[in-house]
């Protein structure tokens, strides 16, 4: 029963919270009254408004339960999507956005429309909006929904066998079986399917409430309170996790004492491992990022509000810092879970998606408030992501479909009003396809088949705003078809690998024998494309196609002008110059990577190693900028420069890839 797990306080301060972040949203956006106002809160947000926002659009349930059961599921080498975030954030920081706000642009599909053309832009816009609709808002409903679920217990799940054993020998069915010293049968908690649909109802309507009145300025503020509630609930529940195996080094402790192919800290799986081999994210997943940090509209949309460009900048930076804290907090809970659960219920079968609300039932105190206030954490991640989509979308259907193509006179209300009912839309959408689409009591990584299907959209439109952003060369029919060839070279690649480089006789799985004459590629890279290796193939062919098809085609002079070196105002060398830079640097850190394999560094040395060489070649970029601004510029003015704190933040990021080798 709810009351098991809630207590009267509990209670009241998750009411309290949702109340008070509903009320903060209705409040700051009750005077939007134009377009601007609307989808831009008026170009006026703060630093930490674009730091809080970018947070906790990104970081949803999808991120706080789904992290951690991949973390109890297969362990530390999840962090790789945090620590590569650092890369995309940085290339939105320094690449992407000065060009974005230079045009100032409400949406990103509109910088394919002024650099390359209308198709490109509409392109943009539809799979974006299916991205954000479907791929993301359902999801999002769907693992709040199920984990608040959880949470309640009591009539909310119903315990069903989670194997079936068959009876002993000379025993009819049905019979008791007695065997001494028999483990306990293995149970599974499934979902109650009417509260489920209530709650993805709740959910749907309390995000689309405020979303709808208030706009981006009430999505902003309501997530910088929901990235707060997030953060205190994830490490409350990191820390209680913890205390439960002796800390981190006791959890440390119980990993190392397992077998070396059961250990969960290790931030390296192998090359032919099915989910995180470790060449996919160092390639594939370091692309999406840069789609993701880079070109992702609900994403950019809180940088592009930044009042300027700076706070832009920083706000981008300290977002990086807080993305930092998640390996700990929750990919590391969910490792220390294992243990947990091994403990307290021995007899079990805890999916991996329920692992953090099974998590909190058994190590949060009762009637302590804590609970309640954990559960607000969960509701604001939700609600975080879920508004930022909807806004997002709304924005892209406003601007470059009814705007753009169907009154191009539409006033600021009108404006407004289409925005508002294109929330309403996608809401019920999504609401409809998390009840009636996906299994609530699915046993899978949820966030990994996010990741997946999203990235069969998106390798052609990274490439396309790549090589517009820095080729000049790059022509309007060549982004097109880049575009919608990376759709289909992705089932391509997919089919291709799995269907004839890969073999299957009675269920088993090898390399195509006329293929394993020459290499053996399951003995590489698995019996199964992986998809961050399919997005190194899909990315490499669409920017074969790009440079093809533009080369054939004729450019447009005045839209060749709108890349980075000439709206950043940059020197003619300045890009050359960054690429030596960047090339070097990866020299460097995989001489590091090949001592420490080889054992003659620890990973300490490289992590404090890489560690340096980071920051030195961002402080170095800062000081080159602080002594044009200022020749006279003392060394301490380095620290009021954005790229001091890049460079600290890089740095981390390379410590850890290190440290945690």
């Amino acid at each position: 029963m709810l009351g098991d797990v809630f207590s009267t306080l509990d209670l009241i301060i998750f009411f309290v919270a949702l109340i008070g972040v509903m009320a903060v949203g209705f409040f700051v956006g009750k005077r939007e009254e134009s377009s601007e106002d609307y989808f831009l809160a008026g170009r006026q947000i703060p630093w930490f408004g674009v730091a809080g926002s970018i947070f906790g659009s990104n970081v949803s349930a999808n991120h706080m339960v789904g992290m951690m059961g991949i973390g109890f599921s297969i362990g530390f080498a999840q962090s790789h999507f945090e620590l590569g975030a650092i890369l995309g954030l940085m290339v939105l920081c320094y690449g992407f956005l000065p060009v974005y706000r230079k045009l100032q642009v409400y949406t990103l599909s509109e910088y394919l429309g002024r650099r390359y053309d209308e198709r490109s832009r509409i392109a943009y816009a539809i799979i974006m909006v299916i991205i954000m609709a479907v791929v993301q808002m359902v999801p999002g409903l769907y693992i709040g929904a199920r984990s608040i679920c959880v949470l309640m217990g009591g009539n909310a799940l119903e315990q069903v066998e989670a194997s079936a054993e068959p009876a002993a020998d000379g025993a009819e069915a049905g019979e008791e079986k007695v065997v001494d010293d028999e483990p306990p049968q293995s149970k599974r908690m499934n979902v109650n399917f009417s509260y489920y649909v209530t709650f993805v109802i709740a959910l749907a309507l309390i995000s689309a409430g405020y979303t709808i009145l208030g706009g981006l300025k009430a999505v902003v503020w309501t997530d910088v309170i929901q990235s707060v509630l997030l953060l205190i609930a994830g490490i409350a529940v990191a820390i209680l996790t913890f205390n439960e195996v002796g800390g981190w080094s006791g959890m440390l402790a119980l990993d190392a004492a397992q077998p070396v192919e059961d250990q969960k800290m290790h931030l390296y799986l192998p090359m032919d491992h099915s989910q995180l081999p470790w060449t996919g994210v160092f390639t594939g997943l370091m692309m999406m990022h840069c789609f993701y940090w880079g070109t992702n509209q609900f994403i950019v949309q809180r940088a592009l509000g930044a009042r300027s460009d700076s706070e832009a900048r920083l706000g981008i930076i300290t977002a990086g810092f807080l993305k930092l804290l998640i390996p700990f907090f929750a990919i590391g809970a969910g490792i220390a879970s294992v243990y947990v659960f091994k403990q307290r219920l021995p007899d079990q079968t805890i999916d991996p998606d329920a692992a953090f609300s099974e998590l909190v039932k058994l190590v949060i105190p009762l009637k302590t408030g804590i609970i309640g206030l954990i559960a607000a954490g969960l509701i604001g991640a939700i609600l975080s992501s879920i508004d930022s989509m909807m806004n997002s979308a709304a924005t892209i259907v406003t601007m470059d479909v009814y705007k753009r193509h169907i009154n191009p006179n539409a006033t600021d209300k009108q404006m407004i009003f289409v925005g508002r009912l294109s929330i309403v839309a996608f809401m019920l959408l999504a609401a409809w396809m998390a009840i009636f689409v996906l299994d609530p009591n699915s046993t899978e990584n949820f966030f990994l088949q996010i990741a997946n299907y999203q990235n069969y959209l998106t390798p052609g439109l990274l490439v396309a705003f790549a090589m517009g952003m820095f080729w000049k060369r790059g022509t309007a029919t060549g982004a097109f078809v880049t575009i919608n060839a990376g759709i289909l070279f992705s089932y391509i690649a997919v089919r291709f690998y799995n269907g004839y480089l890969i073999s299957e006789v009675d269920g088993e799985r090898f390399t195509n024998p006329r293929i394993a004459e020459y290499i053996d590629i399951a003995a590489y890279l698995g019996t199964k494309l992986n998809f961050f290796h399919r997005v190194v193939f899909v990315i490499g062919l669409c920017a074969v196609v790009h440079v093809f098809v533009s080369l054939m085609t004729r450019p447009d002079e005045e839209k060749s002008r709108l890349v980075w070196t000439d709206l950043g105002g940059h020197a003619p060398g300045a890009f050359r110059a960054l690429m030596i830079k960047i090339a070097v640097s990866i020299g460097v850190f995989a001489v590091l990577g090949l001592l420490m394999t080889g054992k003659m560094l620890s990973p300490a040395i490289c992590a404090f190693l890489g560690l340096i060489w980071t920051f030195a070649m961002f402080c170095h970029g800062a000081w080159t900028r602080l002594q044009q601004n200022d020749p006279e510029a003392p060394i301490t003015g380095l620290m009021k420069e954005d790229r001091f704190w890049a460079g600290i933040l890089c740095g981390l990021a390379v410590f850890m890839h290190y440290y945690f080798y």
